[in-house]
């Protein structure tokens, strides 16, 4: 098209070029060509001017395009059909490159709004600030849930909601990654931060990835936890086994000589004691290793599709009794009655009466005793069941410590309830959360 339109100006400048030769020819020819001359004078004058309307029209056409181009208007149409004829490959040639242009927007409208909806779809978290200003360019929904915040103007506004994860961000340098805690709803999350810089339009942006990796992290410790304990409880069997034996048999062999020694001064009597003693500890060291084998025996579930509404059924009457007996008021609370889990029922039973008698013995020193017993399908559609109650409070200083095994603040307690309950939600793919504030009550919160 453009080829036409550039022989069409060289056929204009060869006929230009023929007139004026054939002008200067008469010229040099002298009076017998001048009649000539005002035929042909008229001719060259029309061919300059119709030589510079075309390129007139040629720039005119030319500066609408370069305008529809600077505005990023590639919809503009330009006419072909009613064009002058010198001009219609000129403008064949607009409505090409409009198009193609408009293909090509299209194509990197349509990148940037699949990444968007990537980035809104993520669990991960972004956030993207410009590194001299703090200025935020980009913050998906992801990270809005995790903080809780509903917008950023700048990084700096960060350091008034949350200090402490301000001067983490602030001191992540690009390509390192950090793990910090969150405090969300009152429940403590582990949050892994990760770090890049680019450059674009002359300005340095830093990126930021907020990844949640309090589940992998739990799920990493409770395996270590597992084999840590699975080695200490085989040295504890192995070397206290055969204390624990070899007591008895010196209990019974020293039964039977004390029959025939004089102990005036009681010496036979410590002896027994003493042996009586090392057999005690040494059947509750014994004990102690058996307890951990039954929390560990558990690896398989029996998953059925259950109602909550039966589950809390179940519970209430198992537990209705000694309630009463305590004068504790429990609350029932299901908006959903179509409400499901998958879950093994038995073990689902067990991690909720643990909780169930937590909470009663938190409350037992209460004037009103309360405990709530709730589910609700949460944001993430996620089903949540909540044994709330009012008693005293969980210490901050303890609060990450209670789902380690063997950990208890019961002179009674074993530590293994809080640790099966979260074996068994983790077995359910699923966790068990707290929250807690001295003085206010404690919630622990069980998400499948």
């Amino acid at each position: 098209m453009f080829k036409k339109y550039e022989w069409r100006i060289l056929i204009r400048v060869a006929l230009l070029f023929i007139t004026l030769c054939v002008t200067a020819y008469l010229l040099m020819k002298g009076p017998g060509g001048y009649v000539y001359l005002t035929i042909l004078i008229p001719v060259v004058v029309y061919e300059l001017f119709d030589f510079y309307r075309f390129h007139k029209k040629a720039h005119d056409e030319v500066s609408q395009f370069v305008e529809s181009v600077h505005y990023r208007d590639f919809s503009r149409h330009f006419d072909v059909k009613h064009a002058p004829l010198e001009l219609q490959p000129l403008r064949r040639g607009f409505n090409d490159i409009n198009t193609t242009f408009k293909v090509i927007s299209k194509e990197r409208e349509t990148q940037y709004q699949y990444l968007q909806k990537i980035l809104e779809l993520v669990d991960t978290g972004i956030l993207s600030y410009d590194h001299q200003s703090g200025e935020t360019g980009w913050m998906n929904e992801s990270l809005k849930k995790m903080l809780g915040i509903p917008y950023l103007k700048t990084i700096h506004s960060l350091e008034k909601r949350d200090g402490l994860l301000y001067r983490e961000i602030i001191a992540l340098r690009p390509g390192e990654g950090k793990v910090v805690q969150l405090t969300k709803d009152r429940n403590m999350i582990k949050v892994l931060l990760s770090a890049t810089a680019f450059q674009t339009d002359g300005r340095i942006y830093k990126l930021i990835a907020f990844q949640n990796v309090d589940e992998a992290l739990d799920e990493n410790e409770a395996k270590a936890w597992q084999k840590l304990l699975s080695v200490m409880t085989h040295e504890i069997m192995n070397s206290v086994a055969p204390i624990s034996s070899l007591a008895d048999t010196l209990k019974n062999r020293l039964e039977l000589a004390s029959k025939h020694i004089e102990d005036n001064e009681g010496t036979v009597e410590d002896l027994e004691l003493g042996i009586i003693t090392i057999k005690r500890r040494s059947e509750g060291l014994l004990k102690f290793a058996e307890t951990y084998r039954n929390l560990n025996k558990i690896t398989t579930l029996n998953l059925t599709r259950i109602y909550v509404r039966d589950l809390f059924e179940n519970l209430f009457r198992l537990m209705q009794p000694s309630l009463q007996q305590k004068n504790i008021d429990m609350d029932v609370i299901l908006k959903d009655p179509e409400l499901e889990i998958e879950a093994d029922v038995n073990l689902m039973e067990q991690v909720m009466i643990n909780l169930l008698v937590n909470a009663m013995e938190a409350v037992k020193d209460q004037a009103e005793p309360h405990i709530v017993l709730s589910a609700y399908k949460s944001a993430n559609q996620k089903v949540t069941v909540k044994i709330a109650d009012n008693g005293s409070g969980i210490p901050a200083d303890i609060l990450d410590k209670i789902f380690i095994p063997f950990f208890s603040t019961k002179k009674s307690g074993s530590g293994i309830g809080l640790s099966l309950c979260k074996q068994i939600m983790m077995l359910h793919k699923g966790n068990v959360q707290v929250q807690s504030a001295e003085g206010e009550g404690t919630a622990f919160l069980l998400s499948f």
